[in-house]
């Protein structure tokens, strides 16, 4: 008999298979095999009549959730039935935090096996770990399960509670949510303080100066005995300087005269002043700042750092990655100092080793930091990774091996020097040993190239010493608004602030995304019209749920409910049902919200209204014969929107588009134009006859502002036919599409299509330049799969074409691609044993399968409406059965 281990993926399942017994079958649960119902279809039939059975909690019965084994994973759980069958031991293997024992705990309940169970728990998958975890395996933790049911059950009510009211409210489409509206509402209150920030002028002077052949700058900070303005004393309301700060500001004329009546005095050196200063390493990474310094370096997503953490963590690379802690084991510890000893040598090595305390509120999860897997740190070069997964297991390997690195002692310089009645300053900064900055900066690449940016050497100077000033420039500045938050910073203040787990804001911030709160732009996270409409109602109506203290506190008490300090039941039972509970909120508050004034948005300087429709945000203004409304465009956001561009949509619906110019060609006018997706030009208006004019989008970097009829010319001409092709005689056009500028071979039903590459220009490429990059071959998704991934072995050449015959790494496990056929490895053969002959067999037989299936799939078409009904009536009533799991 076996011993049969489940895990939540197949990458993890395959990993962790090399280090048991050869009796061990390994097996994943792909993820959670249970969870609240998604949708009416799910609840169970013997519930459906209840009132609460959309929440999928039992609000009037202690908060009893309703299970459900959503339809995707019915399988999953057959399968693993039938592998408990042959077993003589279960053993739960997933991750070791609330989620993962979460999952064992469903997993129990669903398998029921008779068998004895174990749960086995590691932070990172080598064969110490493995080996270590089987001998300490222990029973699930009731407290971490019931820790993560109450977050769910919360959020469920939350969620499933707010968001109808915002459908009827606002439109279709919308969610809420316990830690997301909170981080809409920063989003959003941050951008209405850039809307209300006043710019500010001011002007100051920077000296060019020579002391003993050595050249250095200095700035103006004070002139007759009163401190210079700078950007920190205006008042970001008013643009002015703030009450009460006694400074002088400089306009431009004033900075000139200044300029002209020092440049010919003597400058003296009145202070110098060295500070040196110890700069400690940051501890190892936890989750939050993996994420932030991830983005801050890679200008990864906080979702694209925890999906390839995971990919290093199941592949052995890396220690488990949701985690708050900052603690390092005494096996990391000596790994780490090993690998600085080695590479660095020992003056760079910490006098003794480091271990960092944990500071976040309320941390938990696994109990270790983000480090190299094992007692061995290997050096990014002898992993084989390579991407994004090289780039991240680089950041982790330099952090850890940097966090048991030696101090860096530095000096900062400050020299004051007089001329006439104003005071300059020079600021330099001395690295006297880098220590840990040998291997890790902050927000760098490149350690070396970083730690000469941040020297700046000023020559030998000493009170009295007369430099020479070789030049003197006049400097204007203008204040800047607050920065836009980037999910780093909003991590950061999450984090900070106490609301939600770090494990969670990747997901988080992904639906901010993607509900279509916040757009992506240069790292930053602005937010829409509809996340205005949104936190304005939430605002008004149920402040405490978007408030960041009050969500804090509602943390807090998850974290006392998870220890046994609270009670859950009464806690959900007040925060639901009680006088100030939210469903009591809800059922007092919606008769008071007004649909159109709830989907009403009013901006400062737009003399229109901004709606939230049906279709997404348009504009309403009155004229003369009533009420005119023009759709906004989607990339449009609150921050963008001018009068001007108001101007344009209102002009379009009433007067008609702008005209650019006459097409010299048809003598048909071409009008700019703004759309739903952005301004466009097109030739000629639309009528019976010409119902869809040609157009053409601006390239990216145009504007409306600066657009020439020979722009307008230029766009119009595309897609350019080039000529011939001289075998098939068919067209070749040059266009632009939707993933950028293209050139194509156009056979009728037959389209050959090259994406244009740096250096090409859509507007003036040729025929030979087409047919050059034709002639190339064409990546397919199998071929990118092979040239963009590292197979994880390479087989050999196949016997009929010579193509290669490689295994990868897919989300569903091992699979072998030879060309466009890919099948998956077996589950009862390790991927290690796997030869070319077995390869070329397998893929034989998922051809044959693949054209078998493409004929019946023919022959069925016919059949398909008259079993259609049947076929319906029949699952309903087998899903109903099952339903509740």
């Amino acid at each position: 008999m076996s011993t049969l281990v489940i895990v939540e993926s197949p990458t993890k399942a395959r990993t962790i298979r090399n280090y048991l017994p050869s009796n061990y079958v390994v097996e994943a649960s792909m993820g959670h095999v249970r969870d609240l119902p998604q949708s009416a279809s799910e609840i169970p039939a013997s519930v459906k009549g209840q009132p609460w059975a959309a929440l999928g909690v039992n609000v009037d019965g202690d908060f009893e959730p309703i299970y459900v084994v959503p339809k995707d994973k019915k399988k999953i759980v057959k399968e693993l039935k039938e592998a408990l069958k042959g077993a003589s031991e279960l053993i739960l293997a997933t991750d070791e935090d609330r989620e993962g024992e979460s999952i064992s705990w469903h997993l129990l309940q669903l398998l029921q096996p008779k068998v004895p169970v174990k749960r086995m728990v590691f932070h990172e998958i080598t064969q110490e770990a493995i080996r270590e975890a089987l001998k300490n395996c222990r029973d699930i933790d009731d407290q971490l399960v019931h820790a993560q049911e109450t977050r769910r059950i919360l959020d469920r009510l939350v969620g499933y509670t707010l968001s109808p009211l915002l459908w009827r409210k606002i439109t279709s489409g919308l969610s809420a949510g316990r830690v997301q509206s909170v981080s809409v509402r920063l989003l959003v209150v941050r951008e209405r303080q850039r809307l209300a920030f006043r710019q500010g002028t001011y002007w100051d002077l920077k000296a060019f100066l020579v002391q003993a052949n050595s050249p250095f700058e200095a700035k103006l900070i004070s002139l007759k005995g009163t401190k210079l303005a700078t950007g920190s004393d205006f008042d970001e309301a008013t643009g002015q300087i703030a009450a009460g700060r006694k400074v002088v500001l400089l306009n431009e004329q004033e900075a000139l005269d200044l300029q002209a009546r020092l440049r010919q005095q003597p400058w003296t050196v009145i202070n110098v002043d060295e500070r040196p200063t110890i700069r400690k390493p940051s501890p190892p990474f936890t989750t939050s700042t993996l994420q932030q310094e991830a983005n801050r370096k890679l200008r990864l997503s906080a979702r694209e750092t925890m999906r390839t953490a995971q990919n290093l963590y199941e592949q052995g690379y890396i220690t488990y990655m949701r985690t708050d802690s900052v603690h390092l084991s005494e096996q990391a510890i000596a790994a780490a100092r090993d690998c600085v000893n080695q590479k660095y040598g020992k003056e760079y090595l910490s006098p003794k080793p480091r271990q960092y305390a944990t500071n976040t509120k309320g941390a938990q999860e696994a109990h270790e930091a983000i480090r190299p897997a094992g007692s061995y740190f290997r050096t990014p070069q002898e992993t084989g990774l390579s991407d994004r997964e090289l780039r991240l297991y680089d950041l982790i390997w330099k952090r850890t091996v940097a966090s048991q690195m030696a101090d860096a002692r530095q000096t900062f310089v400050t020299v004051d020097l007089q001329v006439d009645d104003a005071v300059f300053r020079a600021t330099g900064k001395r690295i006297s040993f880098p220590g840990f900055l040998r291997a890790y900066v902050e927000g760098s690449d490149d350690p070396d190239a970083a730690l000469e940016n941040q020297e700046i050497i000023l020559p030998n100077l000493k009170v009295g010493d007369r430099p020479e000033c070789q030049n003197l420039e006049a400097i204007g500045h203008e204040t800047q608004p607050p920065a836009r938050y980037t999910e780093a910073a909003l991590v950061k203040t999450l984090e900070s602030e106490g609301i939600g787990r770090p494990s969670t804001y990747a997901s988080i911030i992904g639906t901010i995304i993607d509900r279509g709160y916040a757009q992506l732009k240069n790292n930053a996270l602005v937010p829409t019209f509809t996340a205005f409409a949104v936190t304005n109602l939430l605002e008004k109506y149920f402040p405490e749920l978007v408030d960041t203290k009050f969500t804090a506190r509602m943390e807090q008490t998850l974290d006392e409910i998870s220890t046994g300090v609270a009670d859950w039941v009464p806690y959900l039972r007040e925060f639901y049902c009680g006088e100030q509970g939210l469903s009591t909120q809800v059922k007092q508050q919606e008769d008071q919200i007004e649909p159109q004034s709830a989907r009403t948005i009013e901006l400062e300087s737009i003399n229109a209204k901004i709606r939230i429709g049906r279709y997404g945000p348009y504009i309403e203004a009155e004229n003369g014969d009533g009420v005119v409304t023009a759709s906004l465009p989607t990339e449009l956001t609150p921050a963008d929107l001018n009068p001007e561009q108001i101007e344009i949509l209102l002009r379009q619906k009433t007067v008609g588009p702008e005209q650019l110019g006459i097409d010299p060609t048809t003598g048909l006018p071409i009008y700019v134009m703004l759309g739903k997706y952005g301004p466009y030009v097109q030739l000629g208006e639309a009528s019976e006859d010409n119902k869809k004019p040609k157009r053409s989008s601006l390239f990216k970097g145009m504007t409306v502002e600066n657009l020439t009829l020979e722009d307008a010319l230029n766009l119009l001409s595309l897609p350019r036919h080039l000529g011939n092709h001289p075998e098939t005689g068919a067209k070749i056009k040059a266009a632009l599409g939707r993933f950028g500028p293209y050139v194509v071979h156009d056979q009728g039903k037959e389209k050959d299509y090259r994406s244009l590459k740096a250096g090409d220009d859509v507007l003036t490429i040729d025929l030979n330049r087409a047919l050059e990059l034709l002639a190339e071959p064409k990546r397919s998704k199998s071929s990118k799969t092979s040239t963009s991934k590292k197979p994880l072995r390479e087989l050999g050449e196949h016997p009929a074409d010579g193509e290669p015959v490689n295994i990868y790494d897919g989300f569903y496990g091992a699979y072998i691609n030879h060309g466009k056929i890919n099948v998956s490895v077996p589950k009862d053969q390790p991927m290690e044993n796997v030869t070319l002959a077995q390869a070329v067999e397998l893929l034989a037989s998922k051809a044959a399968e693949s054209k078998a299936s493409n004929s019946k799939g023919k022959s069925k078409s016919t059949s398909k409406s008259t079993s259609k009904s049947t076929s319906k009536s029949s699952s309903k009533s087998s899903t109903r059965k099952k339903a509740s799991g």
